[in-house]
């Protein structure tokens, strides 16, 4: 690959006259030294903004790759010939000694911060001084800043010999090229390596090439599909492409591509894939490298803003800039993907590798696939284990045949032959408003979701093909789309199969203890279909206004045009309308207020409403990445869904008087049958404690927390002790819950926050129940910062927090008690939070809910409740939720025992609330003009 020509002032001539004239004196004087590594440090530095100059907007990467590899050409052979021409005798040829670019370097293309792997080839009778001369040469190199990788002294013989024995080292030979000195001696390397190595034990190197990959894309992360990509080393990046073209190099020779296009393995506009998705990547690259101004690779979020308006992305009205320019990077990761795919059958097909369960793979193979009547009938046979269209040709005259591969091939557990996925992507412009509209291509559909035994493989394949998203447009709308903060893991589209493979599980019976309730649900569902269709559209409002709204809108027309009856239209648009609620109820409402329940149970409707809402919102949980699914959100859904599912009946809704009446006989159920329990071990503490609880306690908690609840007041009571904590690990919620019984007073909940936030607990949910007597008995449940319970990694923890918040409940906080500021991340700070709090008087009968939002951080939680302690209101509950950087808490409050719905009062609230969270924001503001960040790092994200 030749590198790009250089403009004058870049000339390797006229850098080697410049060297030589800086250093008449000598390399080894002082002055001739400096001299001549200013004048080299002077090139590198124009050379590095003359290869930045080749961006422009989303391209002009791989010109600027092969420009600075050309610089860096000039700067080696001038270097290299400037100290062999001091050290030599007059007119004496560096005979037996070579400098050699390998790797990437070798192959032309450098990034601005990547290694320069040079290898010193060394003759039988090398020149007297060549030590010297590499030792000058490799210290010149240093000292003028460049990050030389390698620097390897070998014969010829040695570097064939570790070639056969390295894979690496067989790689990096494959590139190798004369930089300066003996040409010769290149010559004989490479032709030993052609005769000995490069056609020995091909298959070996195949393989040894893919376990490579693997094992690197195992440590960046399986899924092309991760919001944070490394540009180099990630899964469908650079190093991808790189991968390809050795495997080309080494087992096709060097125009394997040409001939792959010759042989219909690859079209043209394959190569334009390859070539657009390697100039791309090489775009981010160099933006990346001068942003970070290190060797780093890796697209983390503080980074994606700069680089996206670098490469001229802007902000639209209802998306980022960073999201499109995130967007376009995956669809170049899906390009490569496909081509990686391609190309690997094309080795299976040549049997220099073995059918991978991995690559391409629909399902582990279950023996010796044979064509079938069915299959040959339909129009498809099996080539090289492999389904195929028997003619691609019938694909113009009838397009079913698209889908109809991809139902076929999962019903049958057949990987795709290349040809034929090739055939599809060349055939997408037959997706039009008829075939969508066929019944023959909804039942193909149909059966892959409905009837595959893992639908997310099979659905992933025709996205990477592009017939998903063509056939189904309102899903083509979110394909490679992301969504710019820290909660969501994956692109949208991924995250939407990811949610769908789980289902599967689910109806599979595979998460039998991680999800019991959903589990025992699908068995009673009578809309498979439908539910199936809302997780599958769920998001596809996502990126045009409200998600909510826009997804019901688009899961409409979709399910219309699949030729649904009115009816389930209706109930999959209703689906992805609410498919939020659930969760944001359960976590940020009180569920012992009956208030809740009812308005819950009056969007719902109906009982097979709550199952299908129920196991749609657990599977869009569960899917947005590892570790966001945890005990303490699964009870609370599973919390409301019995509260709910006791309001509701199969016949009707009923009136809401009914209901109330219906909450209020369970309370006084559970409040008798706990009394009667107890009543055989204290009698006169039965009678007393159940008569000091009102209903929302005895709607919030389940029997055995009831009793746990009552053993530690009565311990409490026999102790003689007012104020009381309790602390034990809950691996059912995965929390801590730590109890606390004390006589109540103002700022209490305020200074037991305080004291959990003083030891590093975090506070996921708390009830505060007040006896009728005036006691306190409150129940929070803590969390480590990773998501476990509170004192998971350290039992000592728990001993130090009961003793911390049983101080603060009898004593409040002292003084001195300040709770340490966390020092937010950069990948944090590149996300603006918008804070905002919310008054509801009309979401509880008895109280106001508050919802306040904005940055996470230590502290916030009891600086809000220390707030509205200020303010004289009282705390009935508390529900504490976040989304990556963003924490949501909500309030029941009120003063003097009232619901307040004073206007005045109400603002002041507000007022206050927002002062504390927009703190946050303004230290954030402040640090970034201190560290001098860019409008679009402090900005972006909004």
């Amino acid at each position: 690959m030749r590198p790009s020509a250089l403009p004058a002032s870049l000339d390797g001539l006229r850098l080697r006259a410049e060297l030589a004239a800086a250093t008449r004196s000598g390399w080894t004087t002082s002055s001739g030294r400096q001299a001549g590594l200013a004048k080299l440090k002077k090139f590198i530095e124009r050379g590095r903004e003359h290869a930045a100059g080749c961006l422009e907007g989303k391209t002009g990467g791989l010109e600027a790759a092969r420009v600075l590899s050309g610089v860096m050409n000039a700067v080696l052979r001038a270097l290299f010939d400037s100290v062999a021409t001091e050290i030599l005798s007059d007119g004496q040829a560096c005979s037996g000694l070579a400098l050699c670019a390998t790797g990437g370097f070798g192959a032309g293309e450098l990034a601005p911060q990547s290694d320069i792997d040079v290898l010193f080839l060394v003759g039988e009778s090398p020149p007297e001084g060549h030590e010297q001369i590499i030792e000058r040469t490799l210290y010149a190199l240093w000292d003028s800043g460049l990050p030389v990788g390698g620097g390897a002294v070998r014969t010829v013989e040695e570097a064939i010999a570790l070639a056969k024995e390295n894979v690496s080292e067989r790689t990096a030979l494959l590139d190798i090229r004369l930089l300066a000195g003996d040409e010769r001696l290149l010559s004989r390397l490479k032709q030993r390596f052609d005769d000995e190595v490069r056609g020995e034990d091909a298959a070996g190197f195949v393989l040894a090439k893919l376990a490579e990959r693997d094992a690197r894309v195992d440590r960046q992360g399986d899924s092309r599909y991760a919001v944070e990509p490394n540009v180099k080393d990630g899964k469908g990046a650079l190093r991808d492409l790189q991968t390809l073209r050795w495997l080309a190099q080494v087992l096709y020779g060097n125009d394997a591509l040409e001939r792959w296009v010759a042989n219909g393995l690859l079209s043209v506009q394959d190569v334009e894939r390859y070539l657009n998705a390697e100039d791309f990547f090489w775009a981010v690259r160099f933006h990346l490298h001068a942003l970070t101004g290190r060797k780093d690779d890796r697209l983390t979020f503080d980074v994606q803003p700069e680089v996206a308006a670098r490469m001229g992305y802007e902000d639209g009205e209802e998306v980022l800039a960073v999201e499109v320019f995130m967007r376009d990077y995956f669809k170049a990761a899906i390009n490569v993907g496909s081509l990686t795919r391609l190309v690997c059958a094309k080795l299976e097909a040549d049997e220099l590798k073995d059918p991978p369960a991995g690559i391409g793979r629909f399902m582990p193979a279950h023996g010796v696939q044979k064509a079938d009547a069915a299959l040959t009938e339909a129009g498809f046979v099996i080539r090289s284990g492999r389904l195929d269209f028997a003619d691609p040709a019938k694909i113009e005259s009838d397009p079913v045949l698209m889908l109809r591969l991809f139902e076929f091939a999962s019903a049958r557990h057949l990987d795709l032959h290349p040809d034929a996925v090739s055939a599809v992507t060349h055939s997408l412009r037959l997706v039009d408003d008829a075939l969508r509209a066929d019944e023959r291509a909804a039942r193909a559909f149909f059966a892959v979701l409905l009837e595959s035994d893992d639908p997310r493989i099979t659905l992933r394949a025709m996205t990477e093909a592009g017939l998903l998203g063509a056939f189904i447009p309102e899903f083509g709308d979110i394909v490679a789309r992301t969504q710019f903060n820290m909660y969501h893991r994956y692109t949208v589209d991924e995250h939407t199969l990811n949610a769908v493979g789980l289902l599967r599980e689910i109806e599979q019976g595979k998460h039998p203890n991680d999800h019991p309730l959903s589990t025992r649900i699908l068995t009673e569902i009578s809309h498979r279909r439908a539910l199936h269709l809302a997780v599958l559209l769920h998001d596809t409002g996502k990126g045009a206004g409200d998600q909510c709204i826009e997804g019901a809108k688009r899961a409409r027309t979709a399910c219309e045009r699949l030729g649904l009856d009115e009816s389930e239209c209706e109930l999959v648009a209703w689906l992805v309308r609410h498919h939020l609620d659930m969760n944001d109820v359960a976590q940020r409402r009180d569920l012992s207020d009956p208030r809740t329940v009812l308005d819950f149970a009056n969007l719902v409707g109906s009982p097979e409403r709550l199952r299908l809402l129920t196991v749609l919102t657990v599977v869009d949980i569960r899917a947005v990445g590892p570790g966001v699914w945890n005990g303490w959100k699964a009870q609370l859904l599973r919390d409301l869904y019995s509260a709910t599912q006791a309001v509701l009946r199969e016949d009707r809704h009923p009136e809401e008087e009914e209901a109330r009446d219906r909450l209020a006989r369970r309370a006084e159920r559970a409040r008798e049958a706990f009394r009667d329990r107890l009543s055989r071990f204290d009698p006169e503490f039965a009678g007393r404690w159940t008569g000091e609880l009102d209903d929302p306690y005895w709607l919030a908690f389940a029997e055995s927390d009831r009793l746990r609840h009552a053993a530690f007041v009565r311990a409490a009571e026999a102790r003689g002790e007012e104020v009381s904590c309790g602390v034990r690990i809950d691996k059912r919620r995965s929390a801590a819950e730590v109890l606390v019984l004390a006589p109540d007073r103002d700022g209490l909940f305020a200074d037991i926050v305080g004291a959990l936030a003083l030891s590093g607990a975090n506070v996921v949910g708390a009830q505060v129940t007040t006896t009728f007597g005036g006691t306190a008995f409150d129940v929070f449940y803590v969390q480590e910062p990773g998501g476990k319970p509170f004192g998971w990694s350290n039992r000592a923890a728990l001993d130090r927090l009961r003793h911390a918040v049983e101080r603060a409940a009898r004593h409040g906080l002292d003084a001195t008690d300040t709770i340490p500021e966390r020092t937010i991340r950069r990948r944090e700070a590149a996300f603006a939070v918008t804070p905002y709090v919310h008054l509801d008087t009309g979401a509880a009968d008895n109280a106001l809910v508050i919802e306040a939002s904005g940055r996470d951080r230590p502290g916030l939680l009891h600086d809000l409740a220390r707030a509205l302690a200020d303010l004289g209101l009282s705390l009935q509950a508390a529900r504490i939720d976040g989304y990556g950087e963003r924490a949501v808490d909500s309030f029941y409050v009120t003063e003097k025992g009232k619901k307040l719905i004073e206007t005045g009062k109400l603002e002041a609230i507000r007022e206050r609330l927002m002062a504390i969270l927009a703190e946050s924001e303004d230290a954030l503001a402040g640090r970034h003009a201190e560290a001098g960040l860019s409008r679009a790092q402090a900005s972006a994200g909004r």
